[in-house]
């Protein structure tokens, strides 16, 4: 059976993802009080660029992003945090 989403609850690693187009569909609480996990769709893609970015070497096209679009979705998941948090 094939994963339908990827979960991380690494903060900066989802950010990554979500700069680099990834479509996040949900940041669960529910599982654990006291930690949120990011869902992404596209669990394969998701997997494959979090190994890039976690042992790729420097340079590499798949590891680079726009520092503003990165800065944007880092943004993004701290509104969408709070949102949860209140």
């Amino acid at each position: 059976m094939q994963k339908m989403y990827f979960r991380t609850s690494s903060f900066y690693p989802a950010a990554f993802l979500l700069s680099r187009g990834m479509e996040l569909v949900n940041i669960d609480r529910i599982t654990d009080s006291r930690r949120s996990y990011f869902v992404f769709s596209s669990p394969e893609r998701c997997e494959e660029l979090i190994d890039r970015f976690t042992y790729g070497r420097e340079g590499d096209s798949d590891v680079m992003t726009d520092a503003r679009q990165l800065i944007a979705s880092i943004r993004l998941l701290k509104e969408k945090l709070y949102q949860i948090n209140t």
